[in-house]
């Protein structure tokens, strides 16, 4: 399958633009305002939310279907898959008892006691640290695994960035008694080996794929390809809210049970919905799971993007904040993306959130105004690490990390409670976050390490 036929053409790609305390007040210089302007929250009606996606799977604009002929009978099945199965009372009774017995849910909304001191906001972590596998990637991938062998399908594939996407469509291939491979950048296997071993563990094939930037953007396109010459016995399991439709809905619709659950944990706990619910976005598929059951709701929703070395710099992944809208694979949204249309290498530290493009409703809730999005630098996102491991002895995932730093420097604007969604834990980024801190692993005692991570906080 030729890449423009799973990225648009250059004309279908063309678009126009688009109080801390003393010890944690130290922050690098990032690109949102710490006392910026609080924009109005414009609650959406329910009705307009059930019309959404429309018949050609669009949010206003952005959406649709923009694929090859050889995917368009694949895709048509699983729409009328998603239209038919996944609302029917017999699916969705295996899917609960699956995510209540096997993932752990529901998952925890934590108060973060000692954080929210250091910050100056009160901050409830919605933990889906704690999820089976340790991330809200199962909540799609064992949903979608389901959905397959309803349809029939025996062999599962995906791509994964981080790892996580794929430890979680491996370990549901695994329950459900399926065959699995998973498409991964070589750079991204480098970045993130512990997870390839879990993968191969749980039984699937990991493929290496070793062109262009070797990240995520590149494991989409040859799972794409696979998936358009095996379509009969294959199911892709696509990782987050990008894509034609209808994943987007498909994710969505799987992933909301964040949301459903810290509402109602919110009401139950706090006796009030929040003032702000913050999510890191990437492809943006827990993002959008915890945002959609606030739309109808007076709450501030903030995605945090990764701004990487500077929005200035170049190396970013922050298409909402500094993309422009074209096609990329079989969606339009908004993109990183040079003058003539071709798609510009994304940066940041996480390999989660490494993704030149954004899920399609994330562009239509940035364009009508429901939802804020802002960037966090790579240090912001290590330093927020820092603290949540520090303060509370909770060891966040990269990803989760850039949500936190947002909070750290707004949170002077933030006078009511805060959900933070915390969508993994760190365990995958130990590597990572060592390197850039300087310290060496292995050594009984290291002082390099030490001097990395700093002295123990104040008591």
């Amino acid at each position: 399958m030729p890449e423009e036929s799973l990225e648009g053409g250059e004309g279908l790609r063309r678009g126009g633009g688009r109080s801390v305390k003393e010890n944690l007040s130290k922050n690098a210089e990032g690109t949102v305002p710490e006392n910026g302007p609080i924009k109005p929250v414009r609650p959406i009606p329910p009705e307009v939310l059930r019309s959404l996606p429309d018949a050609e799977g669009r949010f206003g604009p952005y959406g649709g279907r923009f694929v090859p002929e050889t995917l368009m009978a694949a895709l048509e099945e699983l729409e009328d898959a998603v239209r038919r199965i996944v609302p029917s009372p017999g699916f969705q009774a295996k899917l609960a008892a699956l995510l209540q017995e096997y993932v752990g849910r529901p998952t925890p909304l934590t108060y973060a006691a000692r954080l929210s001191e250091a910050y100056g906001v009160s901050i409830y972590l919605k933990r889906e640290d704690l999820a089976h596998t340790g991330a809200h990637k199962i909540n799609n991938a064992l949903g979608q695994a389901l959905l397959a062998r309803e349809m029939g399908k025996s062999r599962l594939i995906a791509e994964t960035g981080a790892g996580q996407h794929g430890v979680a469509t491996a370990t549901a291939a695994a329950l459900l008694g399926m065959r699995c491979t998973i498409f991964m950048g070589e750079e991204d296997m480098a970045r993130q080996a512990l997870n390839v071993f879990r993968m191969r563990l749980l039984g699937a094939e990991v493929v290496a794929v070793r062109h262009g930037t070797r990240t995520l953007k590149e494991a989409v396109n040859e799972a794409l390809r696979h998936w358009s010459a095996h379509v009969d016995e294959t199911f892709y399991v696509l990782g987050s809210a990008v894509g034609p439709h209808p994943y987007p809905l498909l994710v969505r619709t799987l992933q909301r049970v964040i949301g459903d659950e810290a509402r109602a944990q919110s009401l139950s706990l706090l006796g009030r919905l929040p003032e702000a619910v913050v999510a890191s976005v990437g492809g943006g598929s827990n993002a959008i799971g915890i945002f959609y059951p606030f739309l109808s709701d007076p709450v501030r929703l903030i995605g945090v993007e990764a701004a990487g070395e500077g929005i200035e710099s170049g190396r970013h992944a922050a298409p909402l904040s500094a993309g422009s809208v074209g096609v990329l694979h079989g969606a339009r949204t908004f993109l990183l993306q040079d003058d003539v249309g071709h798609i510009r290498p994304a940066h940041s530290v996480s390999a989660g959130l490494d993704y030149p493009g954004v899920g399609p409703e994330h562009a239509w809730l940035k364009d009508v105004g429901r939802a804020e999005y802002v960037a966090v630098r790579d240090e912001e996102a290590l330093e927020a690490l820092k603290d949540l491991s520090r303060l509370e002895g909770i060891l966040p995932a990269l990803e989760s990390a850039h949500a936190l730093a947002y909070v750290k420097k707004a949170a002077a604007s933030l006078t009511g409670p805060v959900i933070v969604s915390l969508s993994g834990r760190g365990d995958k980024d130990v590597e990572t976050v060592a390197r850039r801190l300087g310290a060496v692993l292995g050594g009984a005692d290291d002082p390099a390490a030490r001097g990395a991570v700093g002295g123990p906080p104040e008591r």
